[in-house]
């Protein structure tokens, strides 16, 4: 078996079972995890054994987003040197091109950005159904994730939206109208709040949501149903019905918000929240981002 550095792989029962593996970090999005993600969902996709693709997250939720340390990475954990250094995906490269003092070329943040887009959108077009289980939280780029897969179900408490919009960040893949729903996109994504995994249900954003303790029993459940499908059958079913998402112009929703995601973070709001979370820690920025909202560590419409 083929180690990643950010998540697991492993196949039981034609189910691949791909996990993101940093519960210490909130399995926070780095440089390796679209590769290892689109790596592992090839490596399924191509597996004769395989009919379902099934992603989660260990520890205490699916994804907290991006991690912010990445910026601050100089070399590989072995000590050799980093392959990326010198490129767009270089953190020295993105540092410079965040410094207010410079120029800003967007290109060299779209170019960045849009690797990462890459990755996550395996999912939405490998030829065999994702699901994705959510727990704890799928927040931020994690919901970059989530909503690339066929399928998600979730714990009734899970907490699911991309605050970032408030400041510093606008959702990259561009998928929330798509899953959604003009009107309903716009009530998260002009406020910022989060959905519980019952109202991710109610709202059509999630197949299923269920008490935390039954979310594997009933996660199982699902997969296996899938997985006693004809692989040919599934394979079909998911191109005549994705022909329809296409053509709705997802790739196109993607490279419009991938641009204004970079804008986001070079508006005098952007520097602004940046240079906050360098004097007072990213933790209190965030506090103070939505402080104003009265939901710190809430997030959720009512």
């Amino acid at each position: 078996m083929s180690e990643y550095r950010t998540l697991t792989y492993e196949v039981d029962d034609r189910i691949a079972r791909i996990t993101f593996n940093r519960p210490e970090h909130g399995n926070a999005i780095t440089a390796d995890t679209p590769l290892d993600l689109a790596h592992a969902v090839e490596r399924a996709d191509v597996d004769p054994a395989v009919h379902v693709i099934l992603l989660s997250g260990r520890g205490k939720g699916f994804c907290g987003g991006y991690d912010l340390s990445i910026f601050a990475e100089r070399s590989s954990e072995d000590g050799s040197a980093d392959p990326r250094t010198g490129t767009v995906l270089d953190p020295t490269t993105q540092l410079e091109n965040h410094d207010p003092g410079r120029t800003w070329d967007p290109m060299v943040d779209y170019q960045m950005m849009s690797r990462f887009n890459r990755g996550f959108a395996s999912l939405l077009h490998a030829n065999k159904p994702t699901v994705a289980k959510l727990h704890g939280f799928a927040v931020a780029g994690g919901t970059d994730i989530a909503l690339h897969c066929d399928q998600i179900i979730c714990a009734d408490d899970t907490k699911i939206g991309y605050p970032p919009t408030r400041v510093w960040g606008v959702p990259a893949t561009g998928l929330w109208a798509h899953r959604l729903g003009d009107q309903r996109a716009k009530r998260l994504l002009l406020t910022g709040d989060c959905l519980t995994g019952k109202q991710a249900e109610e709202w059509g954003l999630a197949i299923e949501s269920c008490p935390a303790d039954e979310l594997d029993a009933r996660t199982e459940a699902l997969v296996a149903r899938i997985a006693a499908m004809p692989l040919n059958q599934l394979i079909m079913v998911k191109l005549a019905l994705n022909s329809a998402l296409l053509a709705q112009g997802v790739a196109t929703s993607g490279m419009v918000s991938t641009v204004f995601d970079g804008i986001s973070r070079h508006t005098p709001e952007g520097y602004g929240f940046a240079q906050r979370a360098m004097e007072a820690g990213f933790r209190e920025a965030v506090r103070e981002r939505d402080e104003p909202f009265g939901d710190h560590k809430q997030n959720r419409p009512s």
